[in-house]
């Protein structure tokens, strides 16, 4: 095996490690979410948890932060809940960064 081969090697595996986080971040961000959302949804207990659960599903169903947006947005305007859309998205990005180091300090 090549220097280039072993350098090529070692970047596919950066990046695979990369996206697993990205998509660990990404999964636990909806889920924290998912849990705000269902707050001002007035939901509490098992009903909150399941609601976390169908925002993680949706992204994976229909992958991008659109879709997940988009129901948060559909469910809180369906029960009158005032919330701006830079309000959602500001949260989604607060959500984003504390998911991000939670799991760099899990290892």
């Amino acid at each position: 095996m090549t220097t280039f081969d072993k350098r090529e090697e070692g970047f596919e595996k950066q990046f695979a490690h990369d996206e697993e986080l990205k998509f660990k971040a990404t999964a636990r961000r909806d889920k924290l979410l998912g849990l705000w959302a269902a707050e001002k949804l007035g939901l509490a207990g098992p009903a909150a948890e399941a609601y976390a659960k169908e925002i993680v599903v949706a992204d994976v169903e229909a992958t991008g932060a659109f879709d997940v947006f988009g129901k948060i947005r559909k469910d809180l305007d369906a029960k009158g809940v005032s919330l701006s859309d830079h309000q959602i998205r500001r949260t989604m990005e607060e959500l984003m960064a504390r998911a991000i180091s939670e799991i760099k300090a899990s290892g």
